[in-house]
């Protein structure tokens, strides 16, 4: 490829369900070396069945989407080339249903770890997610479909 040669693939520089796992490892060290203490504790069971409950949730949304994705006959992975825009499935409600699920398995895994650390890191991973994934593949879809694309960005909303 050229220099001058545009790539038909959204900037995206490294898997970002990376992210989400930074942010549960880095939470799991936090609590070990600073622990949080709020005052109170979910029991067991609850928070085993709140916890598996998100962790579940955020799982099938994700597998969702993926499966409407390779339905359409595309990758998931975001550095590779989009051939159609998605809107059936998880995909009617939400623009990023892979990238919820990933910040619902780290307040699914919070939960269940009772872990406050990955609850309170939680925001920045939504954030980072959105700086190093969302927006380079959202310029990517404008450019490639241009009105057909904003106008899905017009009916659906990008998180919920």
């Amino acid at each position: 490829m050229r220099m001058t040669e545009k790539r038909d693939a959204a900037a995206v520089r490294f898997p970002p369900p990376l992210i989400p796992l930074a942010t549960i490892l880095l939470g799991g060290f936090l609590d070990r070396v600073r622990p949080i203490d709020v005052g109170f504790e979910l029991s067991a069971p609850i928070r085993y069945g709140v916890g598996g409950l998100v962790v579940t949730v955020a799982l099938t949304l994700a597998g969702w989407a993926i499966a409407h994705f390779r339905r359409s006959g595309q990758d998931e992975k975001p550095w590779t080339p989009t051939t159609a825009i998605v809107g059936a499935g998880p995909y009617r409600f939400t623009r990023n249903p892979m990238y919820l699920g990933m910040v619902l398995l780290c307040i699914g895994a919070a939960v269940l770890l009772s872990n406050w650390w990955i609850l309170a890191l939680t925001p920045v991973c939504a954030f980072a997610l959105w700086g190093f994934a969302i927006r380079p593949e959202e310029r990517y879809l404008e450019e490639k479909f241009g009105e057909d694309y904003r106008a899905y960005k017009r009916r659906v909303r990008r998180w919920l």
